[in-house]
Order: C-alpha cells, then structure tokens, then sequence
C-alpha cells in the first residue's frame, strides 16, 4: 500500500476506511488511470463531508462546516445567484484585497478566475459540502432577504430629496441595479416555490406580493408603496410594454432562465386605485417533461383518454373551471398523436406552451382574427387534428361540430361541472341534439387536488362519520387509516406539496348516444354512466383519499360530499 500518497496517507490515519477497501481503490486507480479522488466519488465510497475533507486535507485548503448564518450578506451578494448556484459557492468573507469562498469544487482555476473578474478580489478558496454551500445560497439569496437589502440600497442611492426618473427607461435594465435585483429576487422566489403566478397589488402604504402555489395565495413579502412605481415601470420595460400609460390594462411578455430551465412570463396590468396591479403567470417553456403516463397516473382513466383519441375523426370535451390544468391534459395529449404522418392545428387564446411540429394560432380580436374566423382558415389547411383551446359562442361550437363530422379529431375545452354537463353546453349553444350525438366521442370532467406533504404528514384513524362519507353504509370493517396536514419548512407550512389530476371520463356509448337524441338530462346521462363504468369525480377523489395521496379537507374543497 502506497502511504506516500497524501489522499492515501489521510484516509489511513484518520481510519476513514479500513486497508481492505483503500487497496481496492489503489487498484482501481492504477488499473484504470482515474484519480483517485474520482473513484471515491464515483464509487460512493465516502460521504460528501468526508470527500470535502479529503480535498482540502490533501490540497492544503481550509475546510469549513458552513452555515448560512457564518456569511456576511453583503458580501455573499458580491456574486449573482445565477454564479453562486451554477458553480455551487458563495463569498464567506472580505479579508482586505482578498475573498474567502466556499467551494464545492475549490479546485476549479476556471470558475476562481470568474469570482476574481466579477468582483475584483483575489479568491482564496476553502472547501465545504455541496449540500451546506446549496443550504447557504438559497438562504442569502432568500426574496426576502434580497428584497430587503434591495430596498435599502434604493433608498441609499435616492438620497433624501431624489427620485427615480422614468425618461431613462435603460437605466432600470441595469441588472445589478437595486429596482432590478427587487424584481429579479421576487419572480425567481416565484420560480423556486413552484409557483404558477406572481401577484403584485398595491395596497396603500405598502405593496403586497402573493404567490399562487398548488392553486392557493399565499402572501409572499411587502414593499414599501415607495418603490411601487419603479417596481411597475422595470416590469413594463421588461415585457415591452408602455411605462407611461397608467390608465389601461396592457399585457406583455418575458423570457427568462432559472437554475437552466426556461421560463415564458406572462404579463398583465390592471389599473386599481391605489395604483396599478400586475399579475405575472410563470410557463416553463420544456414541454417534454408532459408525459399522459404521468398526468393521467390513473390506468383505467389512462386507457379511456387513450381509446377515445384512438379515433380517426369526432370531438374530445374537457370541462373545468379555470386553472384546472385543462390545457396541460391536451398538451399531454397532442403529445402522443404528434407524428410525422398527422397535420395538427391548434387556435388559442393565448398560445400558453409552444410544441414542435405543431401549427399554432393565436387568436387575436383586435387584428380581427376570431376562434370562429381562425377556425375556418385551419379547416382550408388540410388538418388531420385540430385543438380549439375554448368553446366560447355559437359560430365556434357549430365549426368544431362540423369539423368532427367531417373527418377531423378536434380537441376542445368548455365551461361546466361535471362531464355530462358539456352535453347540454353544446345543446344551449343551438347545435341539434343528432349533431351533438354524432360528433362528440367523449367528454372529460378534472379537477387538480393537492397532494399531502410526504415529510410532515401524519396519519390517524378515521371516525365512523367520515367512513360513513367515503364509503356509505357498505363502508369496510376495521379501522382505516387517513392522513392529516401539519405543515413544515418543506410546504411553506400548508401540509401540501404538489398537485395532481383526477377525472370523470364519460364515453359515449350507443346507449348514451340514444339518450342524448331523445333529450335525456344531464342527471340521467351521468346514472347512465355510472352504470357503465364511468367514474366520478367524487369516486376519484375518494379514491386519493383511501390511498393517502390526500385529505379529507382537500376533498371536501374539489367536490361535493
């Protein structure tokens, strides 16, 4: 065994391992060629603390136990948070012309080089676990934390009697400006709490920001009602839209990356009177990840969707409130009919994901460009599938129809409860009952339930009162088991983290076909339905209940008991 080796010789006398395996990575390295510090940490053979240790040990670097708390704020945000999460450190501490920094990989000449241009010091580098320095960036760099600091630094710079002028637009694209790092902190807290929209509201002496998670607000931070017009006048600038008109709604758009990934923002203005209220929807722009296994995760209710896509020509309803996750489904659904063999055309409003190798159309009323007028523009574009992101009035609901009799799969969403709901829809639209029967392949009820914290929730044993509302009076012997939310550090204290789909898939059978010529109701197609097979919603969610994905609050908020 080769003691002379100063990784060998640190691992022995600090019996991190025994001879037994540090002969088998000698071996290994004079087999092969690798670095000795590359097998431990291909092999798995130390933890990160240990494998830290090891480099600084051997490299004549200072290792450090890191905690948030050890790091100067100012100085941390001597680099920006794209650097300090992309190459893992973040600055300890100013020592003179020099810079203590925590590295994951402080060995890295390249990104040392990188800190010592950005910041001007000299890096002096000290090693510390991957896991600690992530821990350290997410809390310095924390909304809040930025807002504050960003808070401050404006008013440093404004001085008592200045204010920002609007005539120099440039200058709020500064991205190390104060009014930039505010924005930039509260759509990137956005981002990393999963959030679907960033709401901005005025509120008279301070400025309120929410963020909509798992489909609920919750509040976020407040700023100063001071900061209020810069705040607005960087996001308009941003999304390209008019800083000086204040008395309209506008609407806009951004394009911006986090942690790798792409995000499309949405933007909108609305003009209240304590000032303007901007709303911001948050999109990520990888559509690849959108897997129908994955969002329909139920097998009954995948092989129904599948089926009914299956056919050649005829019309597939989703129906929902909004933000049920209605378009995600269809995306899902393109997804697997986008072959080279098939033209699929989508109208929307708006065009909320981009696909490759699908035509989309955005509908535009100003430029005169309706779903009914873009609807018959696609049928002279010889269209194998068309999406129509709404049914929203009779031209377009009498197109669709027509459309799905005469050889084409169109997709499409509507407005109603439950999936028999959308049946009458159509009739009220004044589309002949026959029509309806013979277009339509299927109508599709959702709703998004929130999935209980994995690391805080708590199970309990239900009462016969709750068994009696899942189950009925046929309800199993025994005790049954629920879970119930307690909230942690991990889902921001609500008790959920995450969401996922459920569904009421009702097929259209001859009987059901029959029914729907002859005006049966809503009610006695649904009991039809269920006589067939069709799940409810609320059997669904019942369903999630039992199997402990989630609660009984959950359920009673998505559907009726």
């Amino acid at each position: 065994m080769d003691t002379r080796n100063p990784i060998i010789s640190f691992l022995t006398e600090k019996k991190i391992l025994d001879e037994r395996t540090v002969q088998t990575v000698i071996d290994e390295h004079e087999k092969t060629g690798q670095s000795l510090i590359s097998i431990l940490k291909k092999e798995n053979i130390l933890d990160e603390r240990q494998l830290a240790e090891v480099v600084a040990r051997t490299s004549g670097i200072e290792f450090v136990n890191l905690a948030p708390e050890m790091i100067e704020p100012m100085v941390a945000h001597l680099v920006s948070y794209e650097m300090a999460s992309q190459h893992n450190v973040i600055p300890i501490k100013r020592e003179g012309d020099k810079l203590r920094v925590a590295m994951s990989s402080p060995l890295n000449l390249s990104v040392r080089d990188q800190i010592e241009m950005k910041t001007g010091y000299k890096v002096i580098p000290i090693a510390a676990t991957p896991t600690a320095i992530k821990h350290a960036v997410h809390y310095h760099f924390d909304v809040t934390n930025v807002t504050k600091q960003a808070i401050v630094s404006m008013r440093l710079q404004e001085g008592p009697d200045k204010s920002i002028q609007y005539d120099e637009p440039e200058a709020l694209k500064v991205g190390d400006s104060p009014i930039a790092k505010l924005v930039s902190s509260i759509i990137g807290g956005a981002i990393d709490s999963r959030s679907s929209d960033i709401h901005i509201e005025p509120q008279g002496a301070d400025v309120r920001v929410r963020y909509r998670v798992d489909g609920t607000l919750r509040s976020s931070l407040t700023v100063p009602s001071s900061v209020q017009q810069e705040m607005v006048s960087h996001i308009k600038i941003m999304a390209n839209m008019d800083i000086s008109e204040h008395r309209i709604p506008q609407d806009g758009h951004v394009t911006t990356t986090r942690d790798g990934n792409v995000y499309d923002l949405r933007v909108s203005s609305l003009p209240g009177i304590t000032g303007e209220k901007i709303v911001i929807r948050i999109l990520e722009k990888d559509t690849d990840r959108w897997s129908l296994d994955e969002i329909v995760s139920s097998p009954q209710d995948n092989q129904k969707l599948r089926s009914i896509v299956d056919n050649p020509y005829g019309m597939l309803l989703l129906t929902g409130p909004t933000g049920c996750g209605k378009t995600t489904t269809l995306y899902a659904i393109l997804k697997i009919l986008n072959t080279l063999e098939r033209n699929i055309v989508t109208v929307e409003d708006p065009v909320e994901y981009r696909l490759d190798g699908v035509t989309q159309v955005q509908v535009s009323p100003i430029a005169g460009r309706t779903f009914g007028l873009a609807l018959r523009s696609i049928l002279r574009q010889d269209p194998d599938i068309i999406l129509v992101g709404e049914i929203r009035d009779v031209e377009t609901a009498e197109i669709a129809i027509s459309a799905a009799l005469t050889g084409h799969l169109v997709l499409s969403t509507l407005h109603t409860n439950d999936a028999a709901g959308a049946i009458s829809r159509l009739m009220n639209f004044g589309i002949p009952p026959f029509l309806v029967a013979s277009a339509l392949l299927g109508t599709v009820a959702q709703r998004l339930m929130r999935i209980s914290c994995p690391k805080c929730r708590q199970a309990y044993t239900v009462s016969k009162h709750e068994l009696k509302l899942l189950c009925g009076q046929s309800g199993p012997d025994g005790k049954v088991e629920l879970h119930r939310t307690v909230g942690c550090e991990a889902c921001y204290k609500t008790g959920y983290r995450g969401r996922k789909s459920i569904y009421e898939i009702l097929c259209i059978t001859p009987s059901i076909r029959k029914m729907i010529i002859h005006g049966s109701s809503d009610s006695e197609i649904k009991e039809q339905a269920v006589k067939e097979g069709m799940k409810t919603l609320r059997d669904s969610a019942i369903a999630e209940v039992l199997s402990g994905v989630t609660t009984m609050d959950e359920l009673t908020r998505i559907v009726e008991i």
